[in-house]
């Protein structure tokens, strides 16, 4: 085996060592979301069907909770995984970036735990705290793509400028909606807990005619 090709084989293999530690850092942290739910005690003798509901009830901010994070965990692992996809090589700078990114994502159960506590309340700091976490998340997701994408760097293949752009408008998009949703929050707690539901609509109805016109320049640029 002559040196190039070793060196090939070992920067694949150390490309995959970053690859395969960051996925189980995001199943580690979305498996995390539902541990802070716990099953509703009462005494045998006092269980009703009405008690279970009632308590059950008393469940669903923890719910909406662990489902907002549970779908923004996941969507996140899916654009690491799609701007992975792209990388040939790496280095110290793309190592520490993913580090801190993912240090983020682990953050995400806690900081989930500390809003869903507390919907619903008239106190700012949970979805200060949250929302933080989330743009943060955001942020640093941004930088990976700007940094990734930028040909200097040498670190992808077939990335092509406009889905670079396209994916780093995308996840810088959700930080930004979550900040208007803190300011919501501050007039109305009630209100505000349904807003994050509507993020992926918006996010569907904004960035799909931007997809569609960047499959379709991708098929006229290989034509």
């Amino acid at each position: 085996m002559d040196n190039h090709l070793h060196n090939e084989l070992r920067k694949k293999f150390q490309l995959d060592r970053i690859i395969f530690f960051s996925d189980a850092v995001f199943a580690i942290a979305i498996t995390l979301l539902i541990i802070d739910i716990k099953i509703p005690e009462i005494l045998r003798e006092q269980v009703t069907d009405g008690l279970l509901l009632n308590k059950l009830a008393e469940l669903i901010p923890k719910f909406i909770g662990f489902i907002i994070s549970f779908l923004l965990i996941g969507q996140y692992w899916r654009v690491h995984h799609r701007l992975f996809g792209f990388l040939v090589d790496f280095n110290d700078r793309l190592i520490w970036l993913n580090i801190l990114f993912l240090m983020t994502i682990v953050l995400m159960p806690f900081s989930t735990s500390f809003f869903s506590e507390y919907s619903g309340i008239t106190v700012v700091t949970p979805i200060i705290f949250y929302t933080t976490n989330i743009a943060a998340s955001g942020l640093l997701n941004f930088i990976l793509w700007k940094y990734c994408s930028n040909a200097k760097h040498n670190l992808t293949q077939n990335l092509s400028p406009q889905l670079a752009r396209y994916s780093s408008l995308r996840s810088i998009t959700v930080p930004v909606l979550f900040i208007i949703c803190c300011f919501v929050y501050l007039i109305s707690p009630t209100v505000a807990v349904f807003v994050p539901a509507t993020i992926p609509v918006i996010m569907k109805l904004w960035f799909d005619p931007m997809k569609k016109k960047l499959i379709a320049n991708s098929k006229k640029t290989d034509s």
